[in-house]
């Protein structure tokens, strides 16, 4: 798709309204993880270097359009300030007075953070009155919120309809990596997909067998796979009720040409807990009273061969019960292998899932890969082929 950047934009002089998703953890008052505000740090600065004003429109938690005390903006400010190294002025409301007034008083190279978006009822319906209120605020509009691109809401969506709109540097990012993980990849694609349940994953397997060359499945999922396939598990997280669905994703993915990967041995257990007493085994052989928490040194040989042989990586999901010791094995080594071809130059790898991010922080790789999103839902919607409503509106 083609959008414009900031780099299309002169914003000298002029005011621009960047919606951000800096709905970040918080304890006791405070911010306990601040790579979402990091991560917005380069447009801000962007647009204050070049003499114009930013003024942030952004969502945290979920008031359902009511105005709840504890769902303030406000105390995300001190971290925004400690982050950016300078004054960040806030205002009560993201429309109306309170925020013009705090708009006019802006000065060139100023960063202003408004009130929750989602305070109004028709933040999350698109209202298009709503929508008029901020963009009667600004010159121009910028999308930095890749992560809250998949829902048609008022702040991200209607306003891009409104006025000049252009992608923040984070969202060009992710939209540059998402595009050469499967718009237009460099070939052999494979991708990793676990996690516990097929039924989850359903739309991103089916567009997935279209669009790669091999699909690695991990983790519970193929646990189903591997009952479809007529595997005794034993004990084993799997979801029966869905082993036809997995059956016809196999033959969906040999009429497309893609082949899927399933575990070739298996580790198992007795319990699940940290330390727990642990078999290697050949897949077909899971005792009756075990279960399968992670997948085998075999099974991560084949992935690391494989992983040699191609040029993208797309990743979604954990090979195993990655939480907890010995059964983070297979998932840590093949994040690692992929880690080291990406490294070499040899390997386009994009990542993305909540549960994919800390795996691969666990591992001790994430920066190592071309890509790591922390998008969730929109990651996903986008590996499953859905129009993203934030994206589609900054289409020119």
């Amino acid at each position: 798709m083609a959008f414009k950047t900031l780099d299309d934009i002169d914003f000298a002089g002029r005011t621009a309204l960047v919606r951000v998703d800096i709905n970040v953890p918080m304890a006791d008052g405070r911010v306990t993880d601040a790579t979402r505000i990091e991560r917005i740090l380069p447009t801000i600065r962007h647009i204050t270097e070049a003499g114009g004003k930013v003024v942030l429109l952004a969502h945290f938690d979920r008031p359902k359009g009511k105005r709840v005390p504890e769902m303030s903006l406000a105390q995300v400010r001190p971290a925004l300030e400690a982050a950016l190294g300078q004054p960040v002025a806030f205002a009560e409301d993201c429309v109306g007075m309170p925020a013009k007034k705090a708009v006019s008083e802006l000065e060139a190279g100023g960063v202003l953070l408004l009130e929750n978006t989602r305070f109004h009822p028709g933040e999350e319906k698109n209202d298009k009155v709503l929508a008029a209120g901020m963009a009667a605020l600004g010159d121009v509009f910028v999308n930095d919120a890749f992560s809250a691109a998949h829902r048609a809401h008022a702040s991200s969506t209607g306003i891009a309809e409104l006025m000049e709109s252009c992608a923040g540097r984070l969202m060009e990012a992710e939209l540059t990596a998402l595009e050469k993980a499967l718009g237009n990849p460099e070939r052999p694609v494979v991708a990793v997909v676990g996690g516990a349940k097929v039924s989850t994953k359903l739309e991103l397997l089916s567009n997935l067998i279209g669009r790669v060359d091999h699909l690695i499945i991990g983790g519970g999922m193929a646990n189903t796979f591997l009952v479809a396939q007529g595997v005794e598990i034993g004990k084993s997280l799997a979801e029966r009720d869905m082993t036809d669905t997995a059956s016809d994703i196999m033959a969906k993915a040999t009429e497309a040409g893609c082949t899927i990967h399933l575990p070739r041995d298996i580790v198992v257990a007795r319990e699940f807990a940290e330390g727990a007493a642990s078999e290697t085994l050949p897949v077909d052989q899971c005792p009756a009273d075990a279960m399968i928490l992670d997948a085998g040194p075999e099974t991560v040989a084949a992935i690391t061969e494989l992983f040699s042989g191609c040029r993208t990586l797309v990743w979604n999901g954990p090979l195993g019960a990655f939480e907890i010791a010995p059964f983070d094995m297979a998932t840590n080594a093949a994040a690692q292998a992929a880690a080291k071809y990406t490294q070499a130059g040899a390997l386009i790898s994009v990542a993305g899932g909540g549960d994919t991010v800390a795996a691969l922080n666990k591992a001790g790789v994430a920066e190592q890969f071309s890509y790591v999103s922390t998008a969730g839902g929109a990651f996903l919607e986008w590996l499953e082929g859905t129009t993203l409503p934030g994206v589609a509106a900054l289409e020119v």
